[in-house]
C-alpha cells in the first residue's frame, strides 16, 4: 500500500538507471496500470493490484553466478523459427532483463551468427554486470562442425565482436557427439582453457543430447564448469535425474534445454522434421489434447513443471516477443498443477523416456 507521491518517486527512481529507451517502454506499462487508479489524497494497493511473482535465482554449480531459473534461449533471435522484426526482438531481450532474467543463451549456429549480432545489439547499454551470457563453439551450420584449436580462438573472437562484449561469462562446445569427444577434451577444451586465461571466457562447458557424453568427458577432465542438456528433463522424459548425482558429485552447472520438447509438449505440436519417434508423438499429442480439453495449456504445465526442478540452475526456453517473455514468466514461476502435471504423465504413459539418435555414435 503506497501513496501517490510514493509510488511516483519509486517509479522514477527504478527506471531511472535505465537506458532512455528501455526505461520509455517500461514507464508505458507502468504508466498504464497507473491510471486506473485514482490519486486522491488517500492510500492505494497498487503494488497488490499489480502484483507479479518475483524471479527465483539458484546457484550455478561452483561458478560463484547466481542465475535466474529462467534462462533466456536465443535461437529464436536468429530467426530459425520465422522471421520477426528487429524491433520487437530487442523489446523482449529488454522486457526480460526488466523482470530479472539475467542468463542469455546463444550460438554462432543460431541464424548464422545473426541471434549473437541481435542479442548484441539488445544489450547494448545495459550495465555489464546485470546479466551473464553463454554462448557456443565447434557447431556453425546444420552439417558444420569443427572443434579445432584454430577455429575455437576465431570463434571467440568473433563471438565477442558480435555480443559486442569483453568477456563471454560461459562457453559451450556446442553438440559434441557430431564431432569426437577425444578432440574435445584433448583440443577443444585446453584452447577454451587458454582463453580463461586471457580473460576472453570465464567458464566452459558443452552440450549435447546423448546423456552418456556427460560421464565420458566428466571423467577425462576436471576443467568444465557447466553443462548443457535439453529434452531430457520435460514431461515426457526425465532420465536426465539419473545422471544427476554424478553431476552433482563433479560440482558442474546444470542447464536444462527444451522443457518443451522441441515443441512436442506444445498445443500445436512439433515441427515436421522432429526426429522423435511416432509413438512418443503421438502420445505428447494425446496429452496435449487432454489438457486443452481440460482448460489448461500443455506448455505452461511443461515449463512450470521443468523450473520447479532445483537440481537444475535454469531452464531455458526460447523467446523472441514480448508477449512470450511474460507468458514464460508467469508459467515458470508458477506452482505446478499436480493434477495436470499427473494427467500428462498418465496419457505419454509407457512413451516417458524415449528418445532419438544424434550425432556420430562412431565417434564417441
Amino acid at each position: 500500500i503506497v501513496s501517490a507521491a510514493a509510488y511516483t518517486w519509486r517509479l522514477v527512481s527504478a527506471f531511472s538507471t535505465l537506458p532512455l529507451e528501455r526505461a520509455t517502454s517500461a514507464l508505458s506499462r507502468y504508466s498504464t496500470a497507473a491510471q486506473r487508479h485514482r490519486f486522491s489524497g488517500s492510500v492505494v494497493s497498487v503494488m497488490a493490484q499489480n502484483c507479479k511473482p518475483s524471479m527465483q535465482y539458484r546457484e550455478f554449480g561452483s561458478t560463484g553466478m547466481r542465475v535466474s531459473v529462467l534462462g533466456f534461449g536465443g535461437s529464436p533471435l536468429g530467426d530459425v523459427f520465422g522471421e520477426t522484426p528487429l524491433e520487437e526482438k530487442i523489446r523482449a531481450v529488454h522486457a526480460a532483463v526488466d523482470a530479472g532474467i539475467n542468463y542469455f543463451d546463444t550460438s554462432p549456429f543460431y541464424g548464422l551468427g545473426k541471434a549473437e549480432e541481435v542479442l548484441g545489439k539488445a544489450l547494448a547499454g545495459i550495465p555489464r554486470d546485470q546479466y551473464y551470457i553463454g554462448t557456443k563453439v565447434g557447431r556453425y551450420g546444420e552439417h558444420e562442425f569443427d572443434f579445432s584449436a584454430g577455429r575455437v580462438r576465431m570463434s571467440i573472437n568473433t563471438s565477442l565482436e558480435r555480443l559486442g562484449v569483453t568477456y563471454l561469462d560461459v562457453v559451450l562446445c556446442h553438440d559434441i557427439e557430431f564431432g569426437s569427444i577425444d578432440q574435445v577434451v584433448s583440443e577443444t577444451i585446453p584452447t577454451l582453457v587458454e582463453l580463461k586465461k586471457e580473460g576472453k571466457i570465464r567458464h566452459i562447458g558443452f552440450s549435447g543430447l546423448p546423456l552418456d557424453i556427460f560421464p565420458k568427458v566428466l571423467s577425462q577432465t576436471n576443467e568444465v564448469d557447466v553443462v548443457l542438456s535439453y529434452c531430457h528433463y520435460a514431461l515426457c522424459d526425465e532420465t536426465l535425474h539419473d545422471i544427476v548425482p554424478f553431476l552433482q558429485e563433479k560440482n558442474v552447472a546444470i542447464v536444462n534445454a527444451s522443457p518443451l520438447s522441441m515443441g512436442l509438449l506444445t498445443q500445436r505440436g512439433p515441427p515436421t522434421w522432429h526426429p522423435a519417434p511416432q509413438e512418443l508423438k503421438e502420445a505428447c499429442a494425446r496429452a496435449a489434447k487432454e489438457c486443452a480439453d481440460a482448460g489448461v495449456d500443455i506448455a505452461d504445465i511443461a515449463l512450470s513443471y521443468a523450473c520447479a526442478y532445483d537440481k537444475v540452475a535454469t531452464t531455458l526456453v526460447g523467446m523472441r516477443t514480448v508477449d512470450e517473455v511474460e507468458r514464460n514468466i508467469r508459467a515458470a514461476l508458477s506452482v505446478p498443477d499436480t493434477a495436470a502435471v499427473a494427467r500428462v504423465k498418465s496419457a505419454i504413459g509407457a512413451c516417458a523416456g524415449m528418445t532419438w539418435p544424434s550425432g556420430n555414435p562412431g565417434a564417441r
